[in-house]
């Protein structure tokens, strides 16, 4: 089959490697009808996310039709239409019994004390193969697995395996409640998705900051009120737009890829040290290779989580989801503690929500195929990711289709 495959950092292929098959009794194969470019892919292929083993599949969103199930999965039959979470869980372990699958106790392979287990991701993590392809086999099915209603479309599925879910967790770590005034650090998919969530949540107002006009002009239509870094100072414009008391609370949807900004009064007042951030990017990525514009790490690690901490309220809260990997050491703890905020963060927990949100989807109350901006065949894919990592304009998500 073919499947996008990590080799190094900075070398990413379409290859053809073995069907999936059954391993552990509680594992279905999936034959992926939709798949997924996510910016957390871009991580392992820029090196901001160290330990990838090279011959592992990317990719953790998908949505496709079920071939083989084992013997303990008892809730699918071949043939259902399922929507797959991208963080594992048992279901059955004290954490997953808690809603924190990304901390299940069972679902990663290096013990219970390794964290998250995910699709396509580094050593730590498991590696347990991606869903960038035309085959995948599914541990934990009976969880991991969510069936569709007819109504639900692949195109709006492959949104709910991860962004929205995540976008919306990030809502739930900045514990957004009726009336609340919200900045939203990062406009991309997971970002728009959290405008979304927010509004869900019934806050009363959203910032959206980012810098590409195309993905401001996203969060606009969303009701979201833009501000572009690149020509106005974030910080100051929320407590001018506030009151001077800031925002009540933060998602940052950025994380370690930051972009400083590159004009106006921000790039002179704020712009994080060029040799702090070099020293914060040599821990986090030991090994980087760019090749001319492609496979750049962002040049600014922390300016997203300084600016969240300078613009909430004291006081205020900020939820965490843009992707720091665990050597990252950024945060800016002295204005955490002088301000008393509450820092939220973590790895979404997708079972937790996708159940709702198909809901959601099926009802017609939400349509989350606004977000989508591109499909392309999966032979395409590495164009595809050449395109995204660049930040192209437009290029918000990027939907990938195995059978074209």
């Amino acid at each position: 089959m073919k499947a996008v495959v990590f080799h190094d950092v900075g070398d990413i292929r379409l290859d053809d490697v073995d069907e999936p098959k059954i391993q552990d009794p509680n594992d279905a194969i999936l034959r992926i009808t939709s798949s997924a470019i996510c910016g957390t892919d871009l991580h392992m292929v820029r090196g901001t996310m160290a330990g990838m083993v090279p011959g592992t599949i990317l990719g953790h969103e998908a949505v496709g039709i079920i071939e083989e199930v084992g013997p303990q999965v008892r809730n699918l039959n071949v043939g259902d239409r399922v929507v797959v979470g991208s963080t594992i869980g048992c279901g059955y372990c004290f954490y997953c019994r808690d809603g924190f699958y990304a901390q299940c106790d069972n679902a990663n392979p290096n013990g219970p004390q390794a964290g998250t287990a995910f699709f396509g991701g580094p050593e730590p993590t498991g590696p347990i193969d991606g869903l960038q392809a035309e085959y995948a086999r599914i541990p934990f099915a009976n969880v991991t697995c969510v069936k569709l209603p007819k109504q639900v479309t692949d195109e709006q599925a492959i949104l709910i395996s991860d962004i929205w879910p995540t976008g919306h967790f990030g809502a739930d770590l900045a514990e957004v409640s009726d009336g609340d005034t919200v900045a939203v650090f990062g406009c991309g998919p997971v970002g728009q998705f959290s405008i979304v969530s927010a509004f869900l949540m019934n806050a009363g107002r959203v910032f959206a900051i980012d810098a590409d006009e195309s993905r401001l002009e996203m969060a606009r239509a969303q009701g979201a009120e833009v501000i572009n870094y690149n020509e106005e100072n974030p910080v100051e414009i929320l407590y001018e737009l506030t009151g001077n008391i800031g925002v009540d609370r933060v998602i940052e949807a950025v994380g370690i890829d930051a972009e400083p900004p590159s004009s106006g009064p921000a790039a002179e007042q704020n712009a994080q040290p060029e040799e702090q951030a070099q020293e914060e990017l040599n821990r986090v990525a030991p090994e980087t290779n760019p090749q001319g514009d492609l496979w750049v790490p962002g040049e600014a690690p922390s300016q997203s989580m300084s600016w969240s901490a300078q613009a909430v309220k004291k006081a205020g809260v900020i939820g965490v989801i843009g992707v720091f990997p665990p050597p990252a050491m950024i945060a800016p703890i002295g204005v955490v503690q002088q301000r008393n905020l509450t820092v939220r963060g973590g790895n979404c927990n997708h079972r937790k929500y996708i159940p709702m949100l198909v809901g959601l989807t099926a009802t017609g109350a939400l349509d989350p195929t606004e977000i989508l901006t591109q499909t392309e065949p999966l032979t395409g894919a590495i164009e595809a990711y050449e395109t995204f990592d660049q930040r192209q304009p437009g290029w918000i998500k990027v939907e990938l289709n195995p059978a074209a």
